[in-house]
């Protein structure tokens, strides 16, 4: 116990803590965004759901930490390339970013033909369905979580109790987070171009082909902050109106 509790130990805490809290953030905003197809009464039991999931599954997963770390041994190669089961879930993952993020840009732009969306709404879009796609958003974001958690602390201990306060703190700013993003569509849509570039990124990272986070991190960011500047005009504007 005394070894938790050294200075190194506390910096590695915060440290983690406050980055699971910024990686999380996409996890609110993707799970916000597959609520928003329920009905208002249910969109806040599906995002405590879909949290709470995330927050076992997490750490089930650290639980199982010697597993984790196997994922790197090489599994076979191909393309001269030795893929490792870390290399797998990623690649997986990433393909289901991509995927569920170009059906969620079709379904916003395009939209499903009358007759179908009546079925949509009582089949895809029921709590259980949704449900399902939030705890494969949860897989995926935990699978990336757990790996950095890992290259960050000695003390499994310390991991599960950043995660355990980083979900807590993501709870308690999930409503704020879902109302604004269900407000604004175009904040929506930067969401999913979010989505399939992490995608992008897992997938690449599955082949071998490291991306420097913060680049990525940037650019959402960046995009982030000019989709700000673009809603405080149109505001002005309809102000001055």
């Amino acid at each position: 116990m005394a070894e938790l509790l050294t200075p190194e130990s506390l910096i590695a805490f915060l440290t983690l803590t406050t980055l699971e809290i910024v990686l999380g953030i996409d996890n609110i905003v993707f799970i916000s965004i597959l609520a928003g197809k329920l009905p208002e009464e249910q969109r806040p039991k599906a995002m405590r759901l879909g949290l709470s999931f995330a927050m076992i599954m997490r750490v089930l997963l650290l639980l199982g930490i010697s597993w984790i770390m196997g994922l790197t041994s090489t599994l076979f190669e191909l393309f001269n390339h030795a893929f490792s089961g870390k290399d797998l879930i990623l690649l997986g993952g990433g393909l289901f970013l991509i995927g569920k993020a170009t059906h969620e840009i079709h379904d916003k732009l395009e939209g499903p033909p009358p007759e179908e969306k009546r079925m949509l709404r009582n089949v895809a879009h029921s709590l259980s369905a949704i449900l399902i796609q939030i705890l494969l958003l949860d897989l995926v974001f935990s699978i990336d979580s757990v790996i950095t958690a890992v290259g960050m602390a000695e003390h499994v201990e310390i991991m599960i109790a950043a995660v355990v306060v980083a979900i807590l703190v993501m709870m308690i700013a999930a409503n704020a987070v879902s109302g604004f993003v269900q407000r604004h569509p175009t904040v929506k849509m930067l969401a999913l171009a979010f989505l399939l570039l992490i995608g992008v990124m897992l997938t690449a990272e599955g082949f071998g082909k490291h991306i420097e986070r913060g680049y990525i991190y940037f650019a959402m960011g960046f995009s982030l902050v000019v989709e700000l500047m673009n809603m405080r005009v149109r505001k002005l504007r309809t102000a001055g109106a």
